[in-house]
């Protein structure tokens, strides 16, 4: 069992970023992909980016590419998202979930309890 907590949300103007992580705890990270999604009010939930096991490939939704940035550091059970020119339509609940593949479309396993971004116009 993968327990997964989310922090590093918060209110942010539009244009500027916020940094989330998600740490891991009581399974073997480097064994797992790690996404995350948000889900925006009324909206369905969306993946926005993914990271293979060892981090060296990435996946991301055509809205955040070049915007966002996924990362992660296995010695630390920690994956992070780095989010750069924030627009009003990335407010959403954000979500660090966890895989077993790596593409777009996998199923994921595990998820933490989301944190709130708002990003103000």
């Amino acid at each position: 069992q993968v327990q997964l907590v989310e922090s590093g949300g918060g209110l942010v103007q539009a244009g500027g970023s916020r940094r989330l992580s998600c740490a891991a705890s009581g399974g073997t990270f480097s064994s797992y992909v790690m996404g995350w999604f948000r889900q925006a009010p009324g909206k369905e939930r969306e993946f926005v980016a993914a990271i293979n096991w060892s981090g060296d490939g990435t996946i991301y939704i055509d809205s955040v590419k070049g915007r966002f940035s996924i990362s992660r550091v296995n010695a630390k059970n920690s994956v992070s998202l780095q989010m750069n020119s924030l627009k009003p339509e990335d407010t959403a609940v954000y979500y660090c979930a966890a895989s077993v593949e790596f593409r777009f479309g996998a199923s994921y396993r595990y998820w933490g309890q989301g944190t709130q971004v708002t990003v103000s116009s």
